[in-house]
């Protein structure tokens, strides 16, 4: 029973979107075990969230199939690709992508660095939402700057024609509530892109509990973000 696909995807390269995949994982893993989920990032730069996934996860799939397309060069994919004598080879990554949905329930996708973050010398993380048909969660850290972020990402999204579901407030850092208010003042976010907010994720050092990262996810709205009937 094939459902949905869902790019997490962020405004910068240290925005939290492991840690949404990781708190969605983890929810779907202990509410949803009867059920398929497929994780999968198309292209990564050096060593992370590949690693991380396959390390924190019991996933029923080999690296490659979480991360076709991989490069040793921890900088921009086709930077990086140029360096090692290599190309961003996209169509490897559609495949990926296509045997991932046509067998799983629902695939996490996850992009490189932000929305607007080059995948190849044409095309950024935008472009392959619009062309993949991916709608698309939005992962925002909370600090000073973050209304003008959520505004300029959710601006590209449009151009781009990528359906954004929703945005996620994520604590890089510890953060009071006051921060949280003043930082990332969720209805003013909401007035400026005609976003929903879909809640704040804490700050979550190294979570290496299961119970924590799915009671985290648990606190969004999943009925924005996950299809029926699987948000409990």
């Amino acid at each position: 029973m094939k459902l949905a696909a869902l790019l997490v995807t962020g405004t910068d390269t240290d925005s939290g979107k492991t840690m949404l995949m990781a708190t969605l994982i983890a929810y779907w893993q202990k509410y949803c075990w009867a059920y398929r989920l497929g994780v999968f990032k198309p292209v990564q730069s050096g060593v992370g969230d590949r690693e991380f996934y396959s390390r924190m996860f019991e996933l029923d799939q080999t690296t490659e199939q979480i991360n076709p397309l991989w490069y040793k060069t921890p900088i921009a994919p086709p930077l990086a690709a140029t360096l090692e004598g290599k190309r961003v080879d996209l169509a490897t990554a559609w495949r990926g992508f296509a045997a991932l949905e046509a067998t799983r329930d629902w695939v996490l996708v996850e992009g490189a660095g932000g929305l607007g973050s080059p995948v190849t010398d044409e095309l950024t993380v935008a472009d392959i939402a619009c062309e993949w048909r991916l709608p698309a969660v939005l992962v925002v850290p909370i600090k000073l700057g973050s209304i003008s972020a959520a505004v300029a990402n959710v601006a590209l999204a449009a151009q781009k024609k990528v359906q954004l579901r929703g945005i996620v407030l994520n604590c890089v850092q510890p953060r009071s509530q006051g921060q949280i208010d003043n930082w990332a003042p969720a209805e003013m976010i909401e007035s400026f892109t005609q976003i929903p907010v879909l809640g704040v994720l804490p700050y979550l050092k190294q979570p290496k509990d299961l119970e924590t990262l799915a009671d985290a996810a648990a606190q969004l709205d999943l009925e924005r973000i996950m299809p029926r009937p699987f948000w409990a």
